[in-house]
This record gives structure tokens, sequence and C-alpha cells, in this order.
């Protein structure tokens, strides 16, 4: 490999600040400040959302009732400009 054209690619501390998580991964992301982990010194990454906040992961997921919206628009405009069988009904 060439000296100088390459990222520094090194160790890097992700804290997610919804759940104060945290991990240890390898990245060329640039970043001030630092954080402890296990007792070593990391360049310290903070992000908002990771596997143990992000509402998939953890089950905590909204179901969206698209039935009840489709159900509502077609209330309030009818079949006016609708192409679907289910609107001309």
């Amino acid at each position: 490999m060439k000296d100088g054209i390459h990222p520094n690619y090194r160790e890097v501390l992700f804290k997610d600040m919804t759940c104060e998580f945290e991990f240890v991964t390898r990245s060329t992301i640039q970043t001030r400040d630092t954080g402890t982990f296990e007792g070593k010194e990391y360049p310290l990454v903070k992000i908002e959302v990771s596997s143990e906040s992000h509402p998939f992961y953890t089950g905590n997921h909204k179901i969206v009732d698209t039935a009840g919206r489709v159900d509502k628009f077609r209330k309030k405009f009818g079949a006016v400009g609708s192409k679907t069988a289910i609107a001309n009904t």
C-alpha cells in the first residue's frame, strides 16, 4: 500500500446516547471526542440509534394502521379521480 493516501483505520468506541449502550469496532470515522471502555481509551462517536434502541430489534415497533388510513381517505374524497375498482363500488 502507498503511504499517506489511506485513511486511519482504527478501533473506535460507538455510544448510543438513548440507552447508554457502548461497543467498540474498527472504523475510519474522524472524531474529536474520546471515551473509555473496559479501561482503554478510544476515539468516541455518539450515535442516536443502535441495535439496542432500534424499535425493529427491540420489538417495540408500532404497527401502522394503513387500512384505516385508506378508508378515511376514501370517505373524504370518495371515487373522484380514483382508478381502483374498490373506489367505484
